[in-house]
């Protein structure tokens, strides 16, 4: 046995001494965050062994990542060093479910996927749709502040979340918000932790108002010559008083996926509708339903998400969609980067996979920034090569706010336990 193995099972048990049993083991490769292993991981089965975990942590000086599915956890810079591993996946149960109210109250450790399915038997969803559903925890989802394609119609998890229970990084537990949609319960912290990226506490609970699961849906998919005929169909839609759930497009080849759900008559009729303003903007569609439609939205999804490489998310004014795009295949193509684009249509947020040369990539990623100054738009890396991580910074410019953040961080967490330099701005 070598002295760091020697060393780590001292830590393990110092650890399970103060909080339990069974809980903590030394790290692994398959743990490592870009390449960094941690010190130990440990699995509290309860949000009061966590919290003990952590109060354990910051008393003596560890720093901690939280980690609950994986999908996210090469956000941010790499880390420096990751003493402990602190994952919420044993905590995964629906604690209630409100159906009268259409609330309900969830474990961290929860996906979504598992969430919703316990949801379902009352016909009702929380109305989130990001990647790896099946993977994704309530926790780090709500962390992220993360969604998918319907974001254009139910929001993100900072629109739905109305309660949380978290653990400080000194160990104490706190609940904030309340478990009804209409609630007065002081300053918002659920909204504040909700994208706060595990830089303020750990998230242990989380209660959302949900969604009646529709009777219908139908997809209009859209084949267009050029990605510039995207933008005015979009603009037309929203003019028309469309409903639409999601409106996504992808390039290249130049698509779009415009679905709407509701009772069967009124998905169809705005089908329809879509359809032929679809055609009216030069257009191909078709309407998708049932099997169809669910290889579609899978296929969609997978173009950035499951392939290798570099992802970008960008945000941008809508009215600037068209020459964004623009601006897009014209710069990948000059520095000869393979590259494929998707995102929210309606809403300026859009996902940019990229293959290349490295130092190409990090040309692109300084040149689009440029493009888009703080309050305009922005453009971080979601997810990278640790050698790209090095040559550009994750976040891009913060703007003014990154004072009002740093104090924020300092007043949560002042010994810097809690996801230390990984946070927008560096917190």
């Amino acid at each position: 046995m070598t002295s760091r193995s020697s060393s780590l099972d001292a830590v393990v048990a110092e650890v399970e001494a103060r909080a339990g049993a069974g809980l903590a083991r030394p790290g692994v490769a398959a743990d490592a965050i870009d390449g960094i292993v941690p010190g130990i991981v440990a699995q509290p089965p309860t949000p009061v062994a966590l919290a003990t975990t952590l109060a354990w942590a910051t008393e003596t000086g560890r720093t901690v990542v939280v980690r609950g599915g994986g999908t996210k956890l090469g956000w941010g810079a790499s880390p420096g060093s990751v003493d402990l591993l602190l994952s919420t996946t044993a905590m995964n149960a629906v604690v209630e479910h409100r159906h009268g109210d259409l609330t309900a109250t969830v474990q961290a450790g929860a996906t979504l996927a598992e969430t919703n399915a316990v949801l379902s038997r009352h016909r009702q969803w929380l109305p989130l749709d990001p990647p790896w559903s099946d993977r994704a925890t309530i926790g780090g989802i709500v962390a992220a502040n993360d969604s998918g394609p319907r974001r254009q119609r139910h929001g993100t998890p900072r629109d739905l979340i109305i309660g949380m229970t978290l653990a400080r990084a000194d160990g104490l537990m706190a609940k904030t918000g309340g478990i009804v949609v209409k609630n007065v319960a002081g300053y918002d912290l659920a909204r504040l932790l909700t994208g706060s990226f595990g830089c303020l506490g750990v998230i242990l609970t989380a209660t959302f108002k949900l969604a009646p699961l529709s009777e219908a849906s139908r997809t209009v998919s859209v084949a267009f010559p050029a990605s510039a005929r995207c933008g005015p169909l979009v603009a037309d839609l929203l003019a028309h008083a469309s409903t639409p759930s999601a409106l996504e497009l992808a390039t290249p080849p130049a698509t779009m996926l415009i679905r709407f759900e509701s009772v069967e008559a009124v998905a169809v009729e705005q089908a329809e509708h879509a359809a032929t303003l679809a055609r009216d903007h030069g257009g191909t569609p078709v309407v998708l339903t049932g099997e169809d439609e669910t290889a579609a939205w899978r296929g969609h999804d997978a173009r950035v998400f499951d392939r290798e490489g570099t992802i970008l998310k960008l945000t941008i004014m809508p009215a600037d969609l068209s020459s964004t795009l623009a601006w897009l295949d014209d710069v990948a193509t000059a520095r000869q980067l393979d590259y494929v684009v998707t995102g929210r249509a309606g809403l300026g947020v859009l996902f940019v996979g990229l293959h290349g040369v490295v130092s190409e990539q990090a040309t692109f990623v300084t040149a689009l920034r440029e493009r888009l100054p703080v309050g305009r738009g922005s453009a971080t890396i979601q997810r990278a090569d640790p050698e790209l991580k090095a040559l550009v910074d994750v976040w891009g410019p913060v703007g003014d706010g990154l004072r009002i953040m740093q104090e924020v961080k300092r007043r949560f967490d002042p010994t810097g336990t809690l996801n230390p330099g990984r946070g927008p701005g560096g917190l």
